[in-house]
């Protein structure tokens, strides 16, 4: 991540005439909020005097100590290229959460992320993240509501005319291009409607940032087309779902600390233990990574979401792939987590799982050569193999259990997540849905 002063914000403020800035960060569910000020109050923004009510914002504070701070990072500020006009410019900040006391919020997504970050850093490693983040297009209504009437019929890497959101993905991809991404491919995706936007990989929290800035760029230009984005990882049944998968790799002392060229698949020890890491703590951070009931049904086999805990070389079925690319390329692509999830803490939880594999030098199993789909119990309990869970509920008691999970994201977040979390599966638990109501209504 490039860094920028705050002298250098607040030129570049003036120079671009920016007349508003939006100091933005997010809950503990991933939920982006932000705070407009002037750009008279940029100085001030920039100190880390802006002040605001932590007890409004899920999972912070009581009512009785709601005072709080937000601490701009310079490096994030970005202009708004669809706010210009004559009332001058909007650009934005990504910001810290900080107590009154003027210690780090514990809550905050980004600072917990940070906080990992720095145990790794002391180890000599960078974490460098690349995902690849899905979204379907949805027809909206007269009053741009969204419809479930998906936006085409098209199929993997179809063309226009076909792909009727060929427009739409170009002007994703050039206003993001305006705000510092590097967009490495766009295309349409396997199931009707859905789409995908690759940019290069960077420094985990860089990459962070910029997941909050793809959602709200890919919903602000659908909106323009008349059209609606959603992260819902699986709108539709019996087609592919939305993944978000995170392609790794940890580098020291600027080489790829992943590839070992002596090694017969061409991966490290550091590659190996990080992955046994994510293979041992699969379960528990599940609910993390996948933070929505409806996450669970992505997992279907024949989808490409992976329903078993194993590992493989270039192999799409199981939990993490290993892309055929190596030296610098060489990476470890996790492929379960999916867009409801809060990136901060996804990236913080999958960062601890692989570092708990480095320091504890937990092995792997061999890798699975085979489709995981096709496995049986008896195979799966001779391999070894353990199952993805296959619900919000059952990845809730993997997570409950996991002091992994409470040790990384701190007792305040861990306790606050899992009781929404909890809440959430039980108001889902107790509606009545359309499925049951097609099939038993009339039979009973």
């Amino acid at each position: 991540m490039k860094s920028v002063s705050s002298d250098e914000v607040i030129r570049m403020a003036e120079a671009e005439n920016v007349r508003f800035i939006n100091l933005q960060f997010t809950d503990i569910f991933g939920k982006l909020k932000n705070v407009a000020i002037t750009s008279s109050q940029l100085e001030t923004a920039l100190k880390g005097e802006i002040m605001f009510d932590g007890s409004s914002i899920d999972g912070y504070k009581r009512v009785e100590e709601s005072d709080m701070y937000l601490k701009p990072d310079p490096s994030t500020f970005q202009i708004f290229p669809w706010r210009t006009g004559e009332h001058g410019k909007s650009a934005r900040l990504i910001c810290d959460v900080y107590n009154i006391d003027g210690t780090p919020f514990v809550g905050g997504p980004r600072n917990i992320l940070k906080k990992v970050l720095k145990e790794l850093k002391s180890y000599g490693y960078d974490y460098y993240v690349g995902p690849e983040v899905e979204f379907f297009l949805f027809e909206t209504d007269e009053k741009g509501n969204p419809i479930t009437q998906i936006h085409d019929d098209a199929s993997y890497f179809d063309a226009a005319p076909t792909d009727l959101g060929e427009d739409a993905r170009r002007d994703m991809c050039l206003l993001l291009e305006k705000m510092g991404f590097e967009i490495e491919a766009s295309h349409h995706e396997a199931a009707p409607g859905q789409h995908e936007i690759d940019f290069k990989y960077d420094e985990a929290l860089a990459t962070a940032d910029k997941i909050s800035t793809f959602k709200l760029v890919v919903k602000t230009i659908a909106k323009q087309h008349g059209l609606h984005a959603t992260f819902m990882p699986k709108p539709i049944s019996g087609v592919n779902g939305t993944c978000m998968h995170i392609n790794q790799s940890l580098f020291k002392d600027g080489k790829n600390a992943f590839y070992d060229e002596k090694d017969k698949l061409g991966l490290s020890q550091e590659a190996y233990h990080f992955i046994g890491g994510l293979i041992k703590y699969g379960r528990e951070l599940a609910a993390i990574t996948n933070a929505s009931v409806n996450s669970y049904k992505r997992f279907v086999p024949g989808y490409e979401a992976p329903t078993d805990i194993a590992w493989g070389i270039c192999n799409r079925t199981p939990l993490i792939r290993i892309p055929g690319s190596r030296g610098t390329g060489t990476r470890v692509e996790l492929r379960n987590p999916d867009p409801t999830a809060n990136h901060y803490l996804a990236l913080a939880a999958i960062l601890a799982a692989g570092l708990e594999g480095i320091k504890n030098k937990i092995e792997p199993p061999p890798y699975f050569e085979g489709c995981t789909y096709d496995l049986d119990e008896k195979t799966r309990k001779e391999k070894g193999i353990q199952r993805f869970p296959s619900s919000l509920e059952e990845a809730l008691e993997e997570f409950e259990n996991s002091q992994l999970m409470k040790d990384t994201l701190g007792e305040h977040v861990f306790n606050i997540y899992l009781n929404a979390k909890k809440q959430e599966w039980k108001e889902y638990h107790q509606q009545i849905h359309q499925w049951e109501l097609d099939r038993y209504l009339r039979l009973y």
